[in-house]
């Protein structure tokens, strides 16, 4: 159900009862725009209780301080990466959030002006938070041991797989503006075949907090009937940089991967592809 202004306006056509009032419509139109109210921030003790309980369970699944602590400190660098693009843009200013066990969430206070605009917040994240490994390879060739590294690994992990375009992932926010001006139901098939590919991936290889977290996006998204926001779709060179854009931080982020894992490999790239895989649960 659209909403639509079905006022008959035929000209010599005497107002019915139903019609509203000349002044009324002039007053509506000419009112300015209500503001949005602004949410509170969040309040000091719940940010730090959320990123020790996120540091918390991320040394409890892996096991290691190190990488626990790199994920999380990949975790703000990759969110601070929206921050600093919705800040540039005008949708500031931006909040990060540590949400326990699921994640970072970075809110702008204003909608972007375009799908480029919104293109481009979503790919400042992975991006900018590749950033977060050089400390950890940094430590990891003056000590030599091998956590430093994996740590560096994780965070790569972290920003590629956010590129999955499978919402709420930050690749279905880039990918699916240029599936959009293909055809408007493109990024609804695609999008929604890839999560639930995701969603099965989760379940077989354990990843169950993944995995329900991702159903209930792909719930919600089966829910809604207009995907794209009001401020429209790109144009067609728009959206060719777009699919560029998100290729080459896709490939930036797969390298970043590859790139540290291949200390452990002796320097062969396919030993390191290979025991990427295997943590991502396709071994052989």
């Amino acid at each position: 159900m659209s909403n639509t202004n079905t006022t008959d306006q035929t000209p010599g056509r005497t107002p019915g009862p139903w019609d509203a009032k000349p002044e009324a419509t002039l007053a509506r139109e000419t009112a300015p725009a209500a503001e949005a109210p602004v949410e509170k921030d969040q309040s000091l003790v719940w940010a730090m209780l959320s990123t020790a309980l996120m540091g918390g369970f991320l040394w409890w699944i892996t096991g290691s301080a190190i990488v626990a602590g790199a994920v999380l400190i990949g975790l703000f660098v990759h969110e601070a990466g929206h921050a600093l693009a919705m800040n540039k843009l005008g949708m500031g200013p931006a909040r990060i959030y540590i949400i326990p066990f699921l994640g970072g969430l970075a809110k702008a206070r204003r909608e972007p002006k375009s799908e480029w605009d919104g293109v481009l917040v979503s790919l400042a994240g992975p991006a900018f938070g590749l950033l977060a490994m050089i400390p950890f390879v940094g430590v990891w060739m003056v000590l030599g041991q091998g956590e430093w590294l994996m740590g560096a690994f994780f965070i790569a992990m972290l920003n590629l797989v956010n590129l999955v375009p499978a919402p709420p992932l930050d690749g279905s926010k880039a990918l699916g503006p240029v599936l959009t001006r293909v055809h408007p139901r493109l990024e609804q098939i695609v999008l929604l075949v890839i999560g639930v590919t995701v969603v099965w991936w989760g379940l077989t290889t354990g990843r169950f907090i993944l995995a329900a977290f991702l159903a209930l996006s792909v719930f919600s998204h089966l829910k809604r009937g207009v995907w794209r926001a009001a401020w429209g779709t790109l144009s067609w060179p728009e959206a060719a940089n777009s699919l560029a854009l998100y290729l080459l931080t896709l490939a930036a982020c797969a390298a970043a991967a590859v790139g540290a894992l291949m200390p452990m490999t002796a320097g062969d790239p396919s030993g390191a592809v290979q025991l990427g895989l295997n943590y991502l649960g396709f071994g052989r």
